[in-house]
């Protein structure tokens, strides 16, 4: 996933109840794939910004020296600053990019 690229909205955003709904046919199901689909983005996040933390990580036993590394700081000011995950599945959502399926049918 190419966060840059993203142009999920970073306030909040009303939608259009219909609008969710119309490729399930359920309000409830569909803020299910939405939800899940939010899980997998945090997890991708998540993992993607540990990798580059740990670029910067210094394993001192003592704990009175806290180092300062601007570009650490800079990493996770980016990272602050992205669209949240749930705004990102919306928005592939309503772009129809996520792929779901009824298991029952």
């Amino acid at each position: 996933m190419d966060l840059k690229k993203a142009s999920a909205p970073v306030n909040t955003v009303t939608y259009n109840k219909t609008a969710i709904e119309k490729p399930t046919g359920n309000i409830y199901e569909a803020i299910t794939v939405i939800a899940k689909r939010a899980n997998q983005i945090n997890a991708e996040i998540k993992k993607e910004l540990t990798e580059k933390l740990e670029e910067f990580a210094t394993y001192n036993d003592s704990l009175e020296e806290i180092f300062e590394n601007k570009e650490q700081i800079e990493v996770s000011k980016y990272y602050e600053k992205l669209p949240k995950p749930h705004a990102l599945a919306v928005q592939e959502w309503m772009e129809d990019k996520i792929y779901h399926r009824d298991a029952n049918k």
